[in-house]
């Protein structure tokens, strides 16, 4: 097991780094009691994952939206642990409680790497893989590139893989993206997600680590080839918000039957992009536990 020590991401403010770490706390207790906390080091740095579910269980890694940290799964890893060991891993570079190293991430390629060597350290030679939005973006590349790696693949409104964002999402979103305030960042969310409650725990944590932190900086992923998305062999199932204003959810489907024609596809109705983990969670879980499920004994090796 790796070790565990607390990395100190570079806040602007003591108190930011104090705001910041209740905010995690918070969404962190609604996690299931017995999560653990694990720091897994590589030369990129230290990645912070949190860890629930029978330890024999079929491993599932979930990868989290852009800012929105491994704490955003909090309605969804009980569910999930029921039949599995689940792995939301905190990206470094981002909003979380990992630690940049000696080697910067500086491109796909870095990016790629530092996943695969995570999933070392934790032990995993064969995974489940969830992604959300920017973190779909992430999985679908390490999938493509690293498919002995992955059991199954789940895409949660992935974004700029089957199309590209709405060009009034981009307009709503540039103010954010240039110079992000709290009140940018709510204003932002609360647009996105159609007037539907957002959960004020994690949204907190959301705006914290927007404000609180220096930009980080966002690694491009490469528009997949098409090519080789017709040619993956991973099973993947692609799940659009039916009222993501991030694109729209019809054009994901349609990207996803054209370039992935052996993938399933869903629309989630009634969740925004940002909120799909947390807006209505019980379809999502039962959706994801029946694409997860073993078919077989050698699916639980």
């Amino acid at each position: 097991m790796p070790e565990t020590t607390p990395p100190a991401p570079a806040f602007r403010t003591p108190e930011a780094g104090r705001r910041f770490a209740a905010a995690y706390a918070r969404v962190l207790a609604r996690w299931p009691a017995a999560t653990e906390e694990i720091d897994v080091r590589s030369e990129y740095g230290t990645a912070r994952v949190l860890a629930c579910g029978p330890a024999d269980a079929p491993p599932l890694v979930l990868s989290h939206g852009g800012g929105a940290t491994s704490a955003v799964w909090f309605a969804n890893a009980a569910a999930l642990a029921s039949a599995h060991r689940v792995y939301a891993i905190d990206r470094i570079g981002e909003p979380g409680h990992g630690a940049r190293g000696d080697r910067p991430i500086r491109d796909e390629d870095d990016l790629l790497d530092w996943l695969e060597a995570t999933f070392a350290g934790l032990g995993l030679d064969r995974a489940d893989l969830c992604g959300h939005s920017y973190g779909a973006e992430i999985a679908l590349a390490f999938a493509l590139r690293a498919p002995h790696l992955v059991r199954r693949l789940a895409l949660l409104d992935p974004t700029r893989c089957f199309t590209g964002f709405s060009p009034r999402y981009l307009l709503r979103a540039l103010p954010t993206l240039l110079r992000p305030t709290p009140r940018r960042v709510r204003a932002l969310t609360a647009w996105e997600s159609g007037g539907t409650p957002v959960d004020e725990d994690w949204l907190e944590l959301y705006v914290s680590g927007a404000t609180d932190l220096p930009r980080p900086k966002i690694i491009p992923i490469r528009r997949p080839d098409a090519a080789l998305l017709s040619a993956s062999a991973v099973p993947t199932l692609v799940v659009a918000a039916e009222r993501s204003r991030a694109h729209e959810a019809r054009a994901v489907v349609a990207g996803a039957r054209r370039l992935m024609p052996h993938a399933g596809t869903a629309v989630l109705p009634d969740v925004s992009h940002h909120g799909i983990p947390t807006e209505r969670p019980e379809a999502l879980n039962r959706l994801l536990l029946e694409f997860f499920a073993p078919e077989d004994p050698e699916d639980l090796t």
